[in-house]
């Protein structure tokens, strides 16, 4: 298995590179973002190609649950991102690093990216393959995962036709899953990561559990480091509507808003 591993993480490597290169003389490590999806497939891609057939019912459904959620967010972000040039964070990073900054965001983009993405597949490489029947908690994963996909699908239709009506300057997202959390759409990728643990599980055995740190990961990401935390560092101060926003509604898990701050 440590072998296999090995040859995912060069899959995930042999991807981001050339995609590095691109980046420099377009000026653009958003770039990374577009492929993020595909940085995680490629490693499950490999895994898929040694460990298969004999294709298992939980194979098909890990492998079409994977498929369907990096499809979908690779032309999410493809058409986000179109015509607005790097985002902001890397345009922040390009700043602080100056000429430098081409060459470090090999490793600090690029190369970090692959590495998290081929952390975030370890779940299948541990399940792929395994004769073992559906269990209970493949259906608990199944619903978690899927559910999760729905409401990431949901939230980003919500929020993209949010920004493309009229709305008054300083406006916030607070309709729809946005009015019950504040980031609808990590809440749902956290829970398909999380379902797709579930249902690794009972391929993998307990001897398989050590692939928890994929959830706790992307958990731990979203939350603290390039989601909830980055997004919000400075909203408020941009735009003061968001400091009432972030006062009645839950940040992560969806939640009724708060009574006392509706009044």
């Amino acid at each position: 298995m440590i072998t296999l591993a090995a040859w995912g993480l060069l899959a995930a490597l042999a991807v981001a590179l050339p995609v590095w290169a691109l980046s420099l003389p377009l000026r653009d490590a958003s770039l990374a973002d577009r492929v993020w999806s595909l940085l995680v497939v490629a490693p499950v891609g490999v895994y898929a190609w040694a460990l298969l057939p004999p294709l298992q019912a939980r194979d098909g459904l890990l492998l079409a649950l994977l498929l369907a959620w990096a499809l979908r967010l690779a032309i999410y972000i493809s058409r986000r991102n179109s015509g607005h040039g790097e985002d902001r964070r890397y345009r922040a990073m390009r700043e602080r690093h100056g000429d430098a900054f081409g060459l470090k965001s090999l490793y600090l983009v690029f190369g970090l990216q692959a590495v998290l993405a081929w952390v975030l597949g370890w779940p299948l490489l541990a399940a792929l393959g395994r004769p073992v029947g559906l269990t209970a908690l493949d259906a608990l994963g199944f619903v978690l995962a899927g559910g999760g996909l729905l409401i990431e699908t949901l939230a980003d239709v919500q929020l993209a036709r949010f920004l493309r009506g009229p709305r008054s300057p300083g406006a916030v997202m607070d309709r729809g899953l946005w009015a019950w959390s504040r980031h609808p759409n990590y809440f749902g990728e956290a829970c398909f990561w999380w379902g797709l643990w579930l249902m690794a599980l009972p391929a993998a055995g307990w001897a398989g559990a050590w692939t928890v740190v994929s959830p706790l990961m992307i958990t731990w990401l979203l939350l603290k480091v390039s989601g909830v935390a980055l997004l919000e560092q400075d909203m408020a101060e941009r735009r003061p509507a968001y400091r009432d926003y972030m006062a009645r509604t839950s940040a992560f898990v969806p939640w009724p808003p708060r009574r006392e701050a509706q009044s």
